[in-house]
């Protein structure tokens, strides 16, 4: 028994390379638990400035020099930046309070279309389902608003630490690329001078993870503007809010756009009760999913990152118990990075194949 356990060592744990990989990676997570919400600007300058990378790339090709390609790319960032800070994010949080405001005169419409509906389809629901239903709802509400009285008294100082961070993300983004070869220089310099398989594991993770945040950003911004564009035609009551879900919902793949679509379906319900315009504005919203879903998602992804879906499921589900909203939102680059590990793995290319 244990020759056959040493055995099982040394097949899969006998590259030292490997292993010293595999102790970066958990220091590396390891550092950033411990750094808890300090990380949230530096993760988020990072991801920026992987976004905004491509655009640099992109402009050097037209024989601009570095320096001119960030100086017009940070500037477009810049500029959209504090346009979301001073018109989207406004409008965004006034319709919140709206929505907060209209939930008791919601739930009173909610069971007047409830009762529409019984009285259409007598045997879809009864009476005694309707008021449960709108009591469940009127509780819940209740609540809500409870806790946030609370909360509002209490997180102060969590709405300053937010404030502070968002004004020092532009900063980061600034430094991590204007800075990125002499940052480059010095984290390649801890490592170990001979790393093939590190440089290997470097160069995949690199490659697939500016893919997907960059393909995610753009599908966040097409789908979130095509489907505020449908909304605010049919004049949906809180449009800027449901487009803004919407459009951050794409980060999580299945799961994201399942949970979102709730919301937008009581809005547009308890709005248009069963009308032809309830009908539309559900057929115009299944288009542009679906045209997310069939065409945008492969023209930006391809197969750089073709997790299987069942994958990208567990990811979300496993790092988002384990990490709670930040591994939600973080799944899949962290899918990506624990299937360029198992690639990497000595002697294990089938288990790898097997999440492709």
């Amino acid at each position: 028994m244990i020759e056959i356990f040493k055995t099982w060592l040394d097949r899969y744990f006998s590259d030292e390379e490997f292993l010293a990989l595999l102790v970066l990676i958990v220091g590396l997570g390891g550092f950033i638990a411990l750094l808890g919400s300090v990380a949230v600007p530096i993760l988020t300058g990072i991801v920026l400035a992987y976004v905004m990378q491509g655009f640099i790339d992109q402009l050097q090709r037209f024989r601009l020099s570095r320096g001119a390609a960030i100086s017009i790319t940070y500037t477009l960032f810049l500029g959209g930046f504090i346009a979301f800070l001073l018109f989207v994010l406004p409008r965004i949080w006034r319709q919140l309070g709206g929505l907060y405001n209209d939930l008791p005169a919601l739930s009173a419409r909610l069971s007047e279309v409830l009762s529409s509906v019984q009285d259409s389809v007598p045997n879809l629901i009864t009476e005694r389902q309707i008021s449960t239903w709108v009591d469940l709802l009127s509780a819940e509400v209740t609540e809500l608003g409870q806790w946030l009285l609370s909360a509002s008294l209490s997180q102060l100082p969590v709405v300053i630490t937010v404030l502070g961070y968002t004004l020092l993300v532009p900063i980061l983004v600034f430094f991590l690329l204007k800075d990125k070869t002499s940052i480059s220089r010095y984290v390649l310099g801890l490592l170990p001078a001979h790393r093939p398989l590190m440089n290997r594991v470097g160069s995949e993770i690199s490659e697939q993870m500016q893919n997907y945040v960059r393909g995610k950003f753009i599908e966040l911004l097409i789908a979130g503007l095509c489907t505020y564009a449908l909304f605010a035609l049919f004049e949906l009551n809180y449009a800027a809010l449901l487009g803004f879900l919407v459009g951050v919902s794409v980060i999580i793949p299945y799961l994201g756009i399942a949970v979102v679509t709730i919301p937008v379906v009581v809005v547009a319900l308890m709005q248009f009760g069963l009308s032809s315009d309830f009908l539309y504005l559900m057929l115009g919203y299944l288009i542009i999913q679906g045209l997310d879903g069939l065409l945008l998602v492969p023209l930006l992804f391809g197969e750089v990152n073709n997790l299987h879906p069942l994958v990208i499921i567990i990811a979300v589900l496993v790092f988002g118990a384990w990490f709670g909203l930040a591994g939600v939102f973080f799944a899949i680059p962290l899918a990506i990075l624990l299937r360029a590990v198992l690639a990497a793995w000595p002697q294990s290319e089938e288990i790898a194949s097997d999440l492709t």
